[in-house]
């Protein structure tokens, strides 16, 4: 697969001027109350159908496609591949480009040429001049596109290998300035008899073009691959906005192809990924082995028993509170220095931007590694303990508390949420830089995602929790179905809240960047789940 490299952005490039501030806010008046409306208001989400696509099915997908375009314009299956990959195998704009520009003209930019009528010079009682190596050669040793174009077969097969070392799929004519696409049946054809395994390679890219060239089409990126693609049919979408998940049971994003990662949009992701992976180790390693210099915030590595620190700035401060202090001090105590009550003032100390840059990536990035923490730790850990209970409730309950389906429920929908709320701080991080907060519009609808967010934190706490501490088996059967009410009612809060802040992001944060910005909509189930094609 094509690895693109990461974009790289400023926080300047997510948000509009100052003076722009009042045309992407809107009023602030228009915004009250916009908690307060229904999930019924919302609009319906739409249906979408996944397929998973083995390699082994991968040409049937392609066939069905490239039968229906041959049959509806009457053309060669070499013509209907190029038409398809020129509109990334979509139909439907297919038949836009039909209605809008009219069949010549979009065969013409699409580098179709059909079938010309079959000059003199390629008679069986003539011989022919190649003019790329000005050789004569006899008929049975020229090859003639459907352009008219005819060139001997040694100077074809040269120009159809080069073409395929620079990793082309769609070989065009090798006459001057001409824009037909080259017969895939004639190059077949002549690559098989001089370079076979030339030819295996064009099969192998004309069959992974439905993949490579196609909007609706991405191959999973399971490592190691599956062999998987996934397939994503919306009509209103050429390339949907969506989270699906593989039969092989990973989950991504299948318009940026990374693991899924919403509620935060793709290009905010891109850069936290970038961010953690260079910087994360540094940071847990600084977090739990030094002190910021309160003069040159230069990080201080303690190596012995005391607790006064001297910078290399030649500021000296106290290892227990970061303060600044003098030099004198005994063996118990730092002259003229008391930091064993807790002041309220040392919270409000100034501070640079590079130290709070700093402070910032510390809150957001602990919070975000604590819930991803505990995901590993309710996936690895409970997650066995609440199937074991599960399994021992189906085979041992009574006829009312058999069914243990809703401890499976409840645990899917735990990590879930979990994820959800790692991954908001991600998000949380690049929306509210310190200069876009400062506008008292982008101040109160921080405060309203903090508050869904705050939400969900503690109810997915409460969660872990009950699932955590509950031993179903072993509870009367009254306890036993009381425990799967209270479960299965805080699991509905749970993802209510979720979607609510999924809300939150959409209507009233992402409209106020420049950059235009999506999330997939929230899905209480996880991401759309793609089932197997037939071969």
């Amino acid at each position: 697969m094509p690895h693109h490299p990461p974009r790289m952005y400023n926080t300047s490039d997510f948000y509009g001027s100052d003076e722009d501030e009042e045309l992407v806010t809107g009023d602030d008046d228009e915004d009250e109350g916009w908690q307060d409306q229904e999930e019924d208001d919302m609009p319906p989400r739409r249906s979408l159908q996944i397929s998973a696509i083995k390699k082994d099915s991968l040409s049937v997908a392609q066939q069905q496609d490239l039968s229906m375009v041959m049959g509806l314009f009457n053309i060669k299956q070499h013509h209907a591949r190029a038409l398809l990959i020129h509109c990334r195998w979509n139909t439907d704009c297919l038949g836009d480009h039909l209605e809008r520009k009219g069949q010549e003209r979009m065969l013409m930019e699409a580098g179709v040429v059909l079938q010309q009528q079959e000059t003199s010079s390629s008679s069986s009682s003539s011989r022919v001049l190649c003019e790329v190596c000005f050789e004569d050669s006899s008929p049975r040793h020229v090859s003639t596109m459907d352009c008219g174009h005819s060139f001997c077969n040694d100077c074809w097969t040269q120009h159809f290998v080069a073409a395929l070392d620079l990793g082309k799929k769609q070989i065009r004519c090798m006459g001057f300035r001409c824009p037909a696409i080259c017969d895939e049946a004639v190059v077949q054809r002549l690559l098989g008899r001089r370079d076979p395994a030339a030819a295996r390679r064009l099969h192998d890219l004309l069959l992974r073009s439905y993949v490579d060239d196609n909007g609706a089409v991405k191959w999973c990126p399971s490592v190691p691959h599956c062999g998987r693609a996934i397939r994503v049919d919306a009509a209103d979408e050429a390339e949907p906005l969506c989270e699906v998940s593989c039969p092989c049971g990973v989950s991504f994003c299948f318009r940026c192809a990374a693991a899924a990662h919403s509620p935060c949009p793709c290009a905010m992701w891109e850069r936290w990924e970038a961010k953690s992976q260079g910087e994360a180790e540094n940071v847990r390693w600084l977090l739990a082995n030094t002190k910021s210099c309160p003069k040159c915030f230069r990080p201080i590595d303690k190596i012995d028993g005391c607790n006064l620190m001297t910078c290399q700035c030649g500021q000296h401060f106290c290892w227990l509170c970061g303060g600044a202090t003098g030099f004198a001090h005994t063996w118990t105590r730092i002259n003229n220095h008391s930091c064993n009550r807790f002041e309220k003032g040392e919270e409000k100390r100034k501070v640079d931007d590079a130290k709070r840059q700093v402070r910032r990536y510390e809150h957001y990035y602990q919070r975000f590694h604590a819930h991803d923490f505990s995901y590993r730790a309710e996936h690895d850990k409970l997650g066995p303990a609440v199937a074991g209970r599960a399994l021992t409730l189906e085979r041992s309950g009574g006829v009312l508390t058999r069914d243990a389906a809703w401890l499976g429920d409840a645990h899917g929908s735990l990590l879930r949420c979990r994820q959800v709320l790692a991954r908001s701080y991600a998000f949380a991080y690049y929306m509210f830089d310190a200069e876009a907060t400062a506008t008292l519009s982008m101040a109160k609808k921080q405060a309203l995602f903090e508050d869904y967010q705050e939400q969900v934190e503690g109810n997915v706490e409460r969660l872990s929790k009950l699932l955590e501490t509950t031993d179903v088996p072993e509870l009367p059967e009254p306890e036993i179905l009381q425990a799967k009410q209270d479960v299965t009612n805080l699991v509905r809060v749970v993802e209510a809240h979720c979607g609510k802040m999924y809300g939150c992001i959409q209507d009233e944060l992402l409209p106020m960047l420049v950059e235009p910005m999506s999330i997939v909509a929230y899905q209480q189930g996880g991401p759309s789940k793609a089932h197997e094609l037939p071969a």
